[in-house]
């Protein structure tokens, strides 16, 4: 089991990152108030973490049990039947899925299965809690309709569904759900709260963890827990028992990206660019978000530049990240960046050069 699953707090009074966060939660449920929630924050921040923290408070150890099923459902609209297959993970107690996966689908789906669960009411609760939780994951790449339909269905099934949605920009869900929702802020740690988890975490497997490793991990994590809990396993599968020179591994499509952006800033032309094209592509093939992509690339490819080219390349990056979430096609705009990149910065060596 990795790090980041085995010590994963079970309870809300067990959290020490999130404890005002957690407190605050834990208050509501005594007092048998359970509303609709939106958790947001950075990854790797403990959004999830805590949704499941909250369930064990609600339900119990019964949350526990789960089921991963992936079915096909028959939607019945008013001029067609529509037909999509999707994965959700369930227990007698709730239902988690991530709406984005079907695509522009998103709206008859979350409806569907929202219907679907106010017709069965879990069993062996107390009264005040007779209703199911649906978990939404990255409600933030929902589409528009889909949250607007969300609203409506919502405020119907309040009674027999209560909705948990998690997302990393809040700026992203449009304001009347946010305002059904109780909005719950999941701040990044920081780096000595990564670095004390590091520790105990190394304490309970009985390794000396050097101060200054522990140190480099942090800084590394970019403030995301999880990926500082994969990075010390890392290390450790690497070289064990510990040095305090020893060197933090980034994972592979991080070195793949700065073997990316060296190439580009290699060589400025279309043969290059179709070269390029081609490693984005395998990248998104391997299941890298997009806009990860693109914010990493953008970052590897201003390390090397003076201050004006690099206020640029922010405002390319931005104006492309844009075009990005509002198209289809993630590697046309992504392309479209490092070809602008690619005729700027060989406009400024060759101005150089004069």
């Amino acid at each position: 089991m990795l790090y980041a699953d085995k010590y994963r707090p079970k309870a809300l009074e067990d959290f020490d990152l999130h404890s005002d966060v957690s407190c605050n939660l834990a208050k509501l449920i005594s007092q048998n108030d359970c509303p609709h929630a939106l958790f947001y924050g950075p990854p790797g921040a403990g959004k999830k973490t805590l949704i499941l923290a909250l369930l064990r408070e609600v339900y119990g150890p019964g949350v526990e049990k789960l089921k991963v099923e992936c079915k096909p459902w028959k939607i019945e609209l008013p001029t067609r039947t529509l037909e999509v297959e999707f994965t959700t993970l369930a227990s007698a107690y709730h239902v988690e899925l991530n709406p984005s996966d079907v695509g522009n689908n998103d709206r008859y789906v979350v409806q569907e299965i929202i219907q679907e669960m106010a017709k069965n009411r879990p069993v062996g609760v107390s009264s005040e809690r007779m209703f199911k939780m649906l978990i939404l994951n990255e409600v933030d790449r929902m589409s528009k309709e889909a949250q607007h339909s969300l609203r409506r269905t919502m405020e119907k099934y309040s009674a027999a569904c209560r909705i948990v949605l998690c997302c990393s920009n809040v700026s992203k869900v449009i304001e009347p759900v946010r305002s059904r929702c109780l909005c719950v802020r999941v701040h990044a740690p920081t780096h000595p709260q990564i670095e004390a988890r590091l520790r105990a975490v190394a304490a309970a497997e009985g390794w000396a963890l050097p101060a200054q490793l522990a140190a480099r991990i942090a800084q590394a994590s970019d403030r995301n827990l999880r990926r500082a809990l994969l990075a010390l396993e890392a290390c450790k599968a690497q070289q064990f028992p510990f040095q305090e020179g020893q060197a933090v591994a980034a994972a592979d499509w991080e070195l793949y990206i700065q073997e990316i952006a060296a190439e580009i800033r290699a060589e400025q032309s279309p043969r290059r660019l179709h070269t390029v094209r081609g490693k984005v592509y395998e990248l998104l093939v391997n299941c890298i978000p997009p806009e990860i992509i693109m914010r990493r690339l953008a970052l590897e490819l201003m390390q090397k530049l003076d201050d004006e080219l690099r206020q640029s390349v922010a405002e390319q990056a931005a104006f492309f990240e844009h075009r990005l979430q509002e198209g289809s096609k993630a590697i046309f705009h992504i392309e479209a960046f490092v070809a602008r990149f690619m005729a700027d910065y060989k406009n400024f060596l060759l101005a150089a050069m004069a």
